[in-house]
């Protein structure tokens, strides 16, 4: 194309047209994604505009937000208007973060994400492991998140430094190709008919609540879901349990458990309020602040070379402490606070 020249992907040009050509970095991914990355302080709003208006081509045609990348494509992109300080506030800086390392190589980035951090702005959290990672490794050509966890949720996360490697990964999730378990403290009584292994097929929908927040309940018109739980430990009114995820759907784990009448302990959106509130009494016994769910083993295909990989994350000190005291709890009897919840 005449006039094209070597434009980075990292930012385009605001003032004037660019021609941005395709690499197998960007392949695959959608072009408002591509677009609001590259286009660095435009609102969303004004990039699904010149996507609806025509006046981003690709390949000098016309395509809408839903389009994929492909090696070797040229982009136009219009100029366009950033956001200047009398437009919205002055975000603060993103701050570097360190988060336990539990794999890399060249292709993949494997973390052990805690309890209280958001995966990704948004939502009124205005950044996440992945703006954090982006500013530890600021020349990463490269990183996204694979899949996401909860902000409550712990445990393993992660993240793609290829492209190839992300359309990979993604591939073996549709396909279910993934072994996904977590661990969860829940509050309740195991039923005896149930064995050591109890399997949930109850589909899912999501819906908003008058207030705007995203909530998910059992519904026959839902997405097809299934959690298979299996016992680990009881005692009187808790049990741990391991939950293996076949489906990928929102709040599915915290969902089905509810459905059974075993909500997690700590869950402010589906648990039993009162017992959570009791538990995280500074002087509850036994007593945790946070939601009792984390993702502890991973077992996939590496998506480049095919190697069978496995990761492990311990559960978090909290976590261990609460079950602690669950055991010493058969000993002593429940404080009387917990009793009068359950």
């Amino acid at each position: 194309m005449k006039g094209l020249g070597k434009i980075s992907q990292n930012q385009v040009a605001s003032d004037q047209v660019s021609f941005v050509e395709i690499d197998d970095g960007a392949a695959g991914q959608r072009i408002d994604n591509f677009l609001v990355r590259v286009c660095k302080g435009v609102p969303k709003s004004h990039i699904y505009r010149i996507l609806r208006s025509g006046e981003v081509r690709v390949n000098k045609g016309r395509v809408d937000a839903q389009y994929r990348l492909a090696s070797g494509d040229v982009v136009r992109v219009p100029p366009v208007r950033t956001a200047q300080a009398t437009d919205v506030p002055m975000a603060a800086p993103v701050p570097a973060a360190h988060f336990p390392l539990l794999y890399e190589d060249d292709a993949l980035l494997v973390i052990d994400k805690p309890a209280g951090v958001a995966v990704h702005g948004g939502s009124g959290v205005a950044f996440g492991v992945i703006e954090q990672m982006r500013a530890t490794r600021p020349q990463a050509r490269f990183l996204e998140l694979v899949h996401r966890l909860d902000r409550e949720t712990s445990g393993i996360l992660m993240l793609a430094k290829k492209r190839a490697a992300l359309v990979g990964l993604h591939e073996q999730i549709r396909e279910n190709r993934m072994d996904k378990r977590y661990y969860a403290c829940v509050h309740g009584e195991w039923a005896a008919d149930w064995g050591r292994r109890r399997a949930v097929r109850e589909p899912l929908h999501k819906y908003l609540t008058p207030e705007g927040e995203r909530r998910v309940r059992v519904q026959p018109d839902g997405l097809a879901s299934h959690t298979v739980f299996n016992l680990v430990e009881r005692w009187p009114g808790y049990a741990l349990l391991e939950a293996e995820l076949k489906t990928g759907r929102t709040h599915q784990i915290r969902v089905h458990l509810a459905h059974l009448g075993l909500p997690i302990v700590g869950d402010a959106k589906y648990g039993d309020f009162p017992l959570n509130k009791a538990l995280a009494r500074a002087s509850a016994r036994p007593g945790i602040k946070r939601m009792f769910l984390h993702a502890h083993r991973l077992r996939l295909a590496h998506p480049l070379t095919g190697e069978a990989l496995q990761f492990e994350a311990p559960l978090p000190a909290e976590c261990r402490r609460f079950v602690d005291e669950l055991k010493a709890l058969c000993d002593t009897g429940p404080p009387a606070g917990i009793a009068q919840s359950d």
